[in-house]
């Protein structure tokens, strides 16, 4: 049993508890089919905490001698952490053919594995529990209210259209069709097509929330002239 003597209880505490808020937010993102998955974010919130504890510990433990005088920042090595972490997150992010940019909410929560790790290496416990706490009401909850109570410009999606008409005179009417559907169309792209007397038409749109893709589909695909409908999310 003399082993369990030389276990350091508060850094055993720390590791757990890091394990715990890491794992809280990777379940969030597993649950979600994300990059960012239970495993990543427990290595991270446990190695960030890790570091930490050994950067404090460090700075007091080899303080130098009396002819010399060392003085070590205690979170020297826990600082390059967040600056480290930057790779894990640009991993993640992505540029979809459509050019909008996915992942960022990831890459941020991956950050914020590193910080919930260093927080609880520190000591600061109930901090980073309760940073925990708001990271699942900023991702969670706030999106919903804000879609149900928000503004009516935060009520809205983007989506890419590309729908193929089979006349050129019938452009126009397709695109005063959408506008009477209330599709906000911010930009339109023409294309002619190698089938003869069959032009593309690629918009760019924002509607609704509450409709669904299928809805949005036999919206567009019942206008006239219509041929092929094609929704990028």
């Amino acid at each position: 049993m003399e082993w369990l003597q030389l276990v350091d209880v508060d850094l055993i505490t720390k590791l757990g508890i890091s394990a715990v808020l890491g794992l809280v937010i990777g379940l969030e993102r597993e649950l979600k089919r994300k990059p960012l998955g239970l495993k990543t974010s427990l290595v991270i919130s446990i190695i960030s905490c890790l570091l930490t504890i050994v950067s404090v510990e460090s700075a007091y433990t080899f303080p130098g001698s009396d002819d010399v005088r060392i003085q070590m920042d205690p979170l020297r090595l826990a600082a390059q952490i967040v600056s480290g972490i930057g790779f894990l997150g640009a991993g993640v992010i992505l540029r979809r053919g459509n050019e909008r940019i996915s992942g960022l909410t990831t890459a941020a929560l991956i950050w914020g594995a590193a910080g919930i790790g260093i927080a609880v290496g520190a000591g600061f416990y109930v901090e980073a529990t309760f940073g925990v706490l708001l990271l699942l009401i900023s991702v969670e909850l706030l999106p919903y209210m804000v879609s149900r109570f928000g503004p009516k410009r935060l009520k809205k999606r983007d989506l890419t259209l590309r729908i193929t008409v089979n006349q050129p005179e019938s452009m126009e009417m397709v695109i005063g069709e959408l506008i009477k559907q209330r599709f906000t169309i911010s930009q339109t792209r023409i294309k002619d097509l190698q089938v003869e007397e069959q032009q593309l038409l690629e918009i760019k749109t924002k509607v609704n929330i509450k409709h669904s893709l299928p809805q949005i589909y036999f919206i567009i695909k019942n206008i006239e002239h219509v041929q092929n409908v094609e929704i990028i999310s």
